[in-house]
């Protein structure tokens, strides 16, 4: 058992270490004095943190632009030029890969994409030849991997249980052997939980401590933001309403059920209904190219795709009370007014004092994003570590 004399220093340390990361993810680049301000601690408890976090590499300093009142006072900022993470994408049809520094901004030059391959193993090997070309940065060290994976994810064992969309990562632990190859941190997010992180630290949702998110891109899924944390459930399952059985004489599911509501009410579900009527597969993204250069009409499949999306935002107002809804969805590219009918095709099919105390939004935040803040997530909360026994002999 560990001891108070033992313990209590490390996990002091540690706490003000994950504070100053606070700080500088809230208000940007500072100096020590005005970290030390915000923290309300001593110079000297700043100082000890600062040098054991710029020696692990999340914080640089630089010097401050000349004032005309002296010497700048050196500046520190999540570290951009000599550290990045990475983000990783695994979808249906192709996977995607991106860079960031650790104030989450992602750096556009090195966004790579890929059509998702055919196993598991091709998955590793293709995702890793990206990895090894995104790390070869001169100057820069790579931090950590943050993956966005669509379908259930088992959060304590980081293993993907069920993936209709991906059934090649079911029963498999990408971030595990993606870290283990590499030597990194890695960190699996289920996809609606990653546009939750992403839009809480670029989009819409900065500052707020409770929200949802309705994924109705590839599937439908559901991130629910509650009090300030991710509500996950027990392992990791919570929100999952995409496999909410609508039709039982419908479209079979991935998931092995029948008219489950991700093939009725996402950008998936749409595809495939113009692509039977049209005798020809497209994807969302040739649909939202057709439909702009006006070579195609798809006015009667969204219109009824739109039907079943509204009734999954009612059953996410029902059944969460949020105070805001975001949905992330192509369609709206395809209709200037839908997402005005989906608000209102919503209010009828949920209870009212629910949807008027809820405010609905499209989405901003993106799964790159939402990869790349659950990596930064991931490595500024691990400043904390210690088990339970710790953490009854401190307290």
């Amino acid at each position: 058992m560990t001891s108070v004399a033992t313990a209590q220093p490390q996990l002091l340390s540690q706490i003000n270490e994950r504070s100053v990361l606070r700080v500088l993810q809230t208000s940007g680049p500072c100096s020590r004095a005005e970290v030390t301000r915000q923290m309300s601690v001593t110079a000297p408890t700043v100082s000890k943190a600062v040098a054991t976090l710029l020696q692990s590499g999340l914080l640089e300093e630089f010097d401050a632009p000349e004032n005309g009142r002296g010497r700048p006072a050196k500046q520190l900022r999540l570290a951009t030029k000599t550290a990045q993470v990475i983000g990783v994408v695994l979808d249906a049809r192709e996977c995607r890969l991106v860079t960031a520094g650790l104030d989450g901004r992602l750096d556009r030059t090195s966004d790579t994409r890929f059509p998702t391959p055919s196993t598991y193993d091709r998955l590793i090997d293709a995702v890793a030849e990206q990895i090894e070309t995104l790390r070869q940065r001169n100057g820069v060290r790579s931090l950590g991997l943050g993956i966005s994976m669509p379908g259930l994810i088992d959060s304590r064992d980081q293993t993907g249980l069920l993936s209709p969309n991906v059934p090649i990562t079911n029963g498999r632990a990408p971030a595990v052997d993606l870290g283990h190859r590499f030597g990194l941190p890695a960190v699996l997010l289920q996809e609606c939980h990653a546009l939750c992180l992403a839009e809480r630290q670029y989009g819409n949702a900065t500052g707020l401590d409770d929200f949802a998110m309705l994924d109705a891109t590839t599937g439908v899924g559901l991130g629910v933001f509650s009090r300030g944390g991710l509500l996950t459930g027990s392992n990791g399952l919570a929100g999952e309403i995409g496999h909410l059985p609508v039709d039982p004489n419908g479209l079979e599911c991935g998931c092995g059920r029948n008219g489950c509501l991700e093939t009725l009410a996402s950008d998936t579900a749409l595809a495939r209904l113009v692509s039977a009527r049209l005798g020809r597969q497209l994807d969302i993204d040739g649909i939202v190219h057709d439909v702009r250069q006006k070579r195609l009409s798809v006015g009667r499949e969204l219109n009824r795709v739109t039907r079943h999306l509204a009734y999954a935002l009612a059953t996410a107002i029902n059944l969460f009370n949020p105070s805001t809804l975001f949905v992330c969805s192509r369609l709206f590219d395809l209709d200037t007014g839908l997402f005005n009918r989906l608000v209102d095709q919503t209010g009828r099919l949920a209870m009212r004092p629910s949807f008027e105390q809820c405010r609905i939004e499209r989405a901003r935040g993106s799964k790159r994003e939402g990869a790349v803040a659950g990596i930064i997530e991931h490595l500024t909360d691990s400043r904390i570590q210690f088990d339970e026994r710790e953490t009854r002999t401190v307290i």
